[in-house]
């Protein structure tokens, strides 16, 4: 680390819903920004508007809301180098690109899409493994470095359609450090010639957050796997401007890989496996196609966080569940990995259990109670109390990965059951169990205290006192209350539901199974 302020961006483009690769490498900026006490800019990247698509600025952002991955500066609440947004700063880019003309590291081309088209057709045929318009091809193109001085000035004159491309060098090596991956050297016979300023009067990504990272003061480029093809050329644009003592640190994050590890992790992933891709739900707007999000899915958005923040980096030790300020605390660049990380669905579904156990049974009652609203269920008994409610979402939340799972789990907390598991009927049922349910039951009525250690004392003591094991009991004993052959603690769930409730089933049960 520099003595120079920690100033880092994440900088998306809005050309559809983001990735939670995306989400990953927004919370490895915010918490490398939180550690060193700097600064988290978002920044949106839209220089490419035939790829722009309505409402995805607004999803990246509700996004990392909703994460609580905050930026300091960014579109949101702007800040002292506002605006955030490229298309608003386009008016800029321009200077820095006829700077660079100007001191011959870029130049004019004036090819149209058929010559380039012919050119790579040309390169093909003399059996070039990758035709690019490079320091050996733009000597037979339209360009600045073709055409006379006058000619490039009359076409400029006449408003002849251009970019500007820059001017890699022939036969250099560009080198240098990333935080990740140590030194890393190219040659620049395998760059091209990329386009830094496009006919539409845009720049491209390469120029504008170059730019924008110099105007920002970012210190560090924290950035994914992709992108590390491109830095040799970003890092000869900060040569050639001038400001190669300004070159923010580079950091290239591993790649979040699929669940088998080939590959990518993509929305089809996703799609084909039951996991969701995205945060939140999206609904592409072009063909109405549906995505799941984590949200809508039922994830704790700290379990996200904690999940996310273990696929590629490692705190040294075999802990696993973290605070926030504990990530911020721990976490270092040095510390992530070079290789991608697979995505574990299994292991997303394990850190929301963790955080569902541990979250506020009052905050799991509310969200309980509104997912059972949404089921559109009337008469259900108890289901405006709260205090009941809460204490469900406590007994049972040891069973589940997720609240929507709750139901399934304890709806016989508000509807007595109606079918009893059938197996264990089979297995245990037969006079002696009737008996002794029987005398179970009349001591229950008798007792006045039905809390659960009294509830399991007279249970065991009838039993003795019957000679029946209390062992072979306890689970139809659960069916006749439940219905079901397993679900959460038995003698806290009698206690909850109550005396009466519990001495009318195990009384409805000795009726329907004679």
């Amino acid at each position: 680390m520099s003595d120079r302020p920690v100033r880092v961006r994440f900088a998306p483009s809005p050309t559809g819903p983001l990735h939670i690769g995306g989400v990953r490498t927004a919370l490895y900026n915010y918490l490398f920004a939180k550690k060193h006490n700097g600064t988290f800019i978002l920044r949106i990247e839209d220089t490419d508007q035939n790829r722009f698509v309505p409402g995805a600025e607004e999803y990246i952002a509700n996004a990392l809301e909703w994460l609580g991955i905050s930026a300091t500066e960014g579109v949101v609440n702007g800040g002292p180098h506002a605006p955030y947004r490229q298309s608003e700063r386009k008016l800029m880019y321009h200077e820095f690109a006829q700077r660079l003309v100007d001191s011959g590291n870029a130049y004019y081309a004036f090819d149209t899409t058929e010559e380039l088209e012919a050119m790579r057709k040309r390169l093909e045929a003399a059996k070039v493994a990758a035709p690019q318009y490079n320091a050996i091809s733009r000597g037979s193109m339209k360009n600045s470095l073709t055409l006379s001085e006058d000619e490039t000035k009359k076409k400029l004159e006449a408003g002849e359609p251009y970019v500007i491309r820059i001017k890699i060098p022939r036969n250099e090596e560009v080198r240098f450090h990333d935080i990740i991956r140590g030194w890393v050297v190219v040659h620049t016979s395998s760059l091209d010639d990329k386009v830094l300023f496009k006919s539409d009067g845009m720049p491209t990504y390469h120029l504008a957050n170059v730019v924008d990272d110099y105007l920002m003061n970012i210190s560090h480029v924290i950035r994914g796997e992709e992108w590390l093809p491109s830095a040799p050329l970003h890092v000869l644009l900060y040569r050639y401007l001038n400001w190669e003592s300004v070159m923010p640190q580079f950091a290239h994050l591993p790649l979040l890989l699929r669940p088998d590890g080939n590959g990518k992790l993509s929305k089809r992933d996703g799609d084909r496996l039951g996991f969701p891709v995205f945060p939140l739900d999206w609904k592409d707007p072009a063909t109405g196609e549906q995505s799941s999000g984590y949200r809508e899915r039922g994830y704790f958005p700290d379990a996200v966080v904690n999940l996310l923040a273990l696929l590629g980096w490692h705190p040294g030790n075999n802990q696993e569940l973290f605070t926030k300020e504990e990530l911020i605390e721990a976490f270092s660049l040095e510390k992530v990995n070079k290789s991608g990380a697979k995505f574990d669905p299994d292991k997303a579904k394990w850190f929301n259990q963790q955080y569902l156990r541990k979250a506020d049974n009052s905050e799991l009652a509310r969200l309980f109670k509104a997912d059972i609203d949404k089921r559109n269920m009337s008469g259900l008994s108890h289901i405006d109390n709260m205090s009941y409610v809460e204490g469900v979402s406590h007994l049972i939340k040891e069973k589940a990965h997720f609240v929507s799972e709750f139901w399934s789990i304890g709806s016989f907390f508000f509807i007595a059951p109606d079918m009893y598991d059938e197996a264990v009927i089979q297995k245990r049922w037969n006079p002696t169990t009737k008996d002794f349910f029987g005398k179970l039951n009349a001591a229950l009525t008798n007792s006045t205290d039905f809390s659960h250690t009294v509830i399991e004392t007279l249970f065991k003591s009838t039993a003795e006192a019957n000679g029946v094991a209390p062992g072979s009991v306890m689970q139809l004993f659960r069916v006749l209350i439940t219905g079901m052959a397993a679900g959460p603690a038995l003698f806290e769930t009698l206690e909850l539901l109550g005396k009466d409730e519990v001495v009318k089933r195990i009384s409805t049960a000795l009726e329907k199974l004679k």
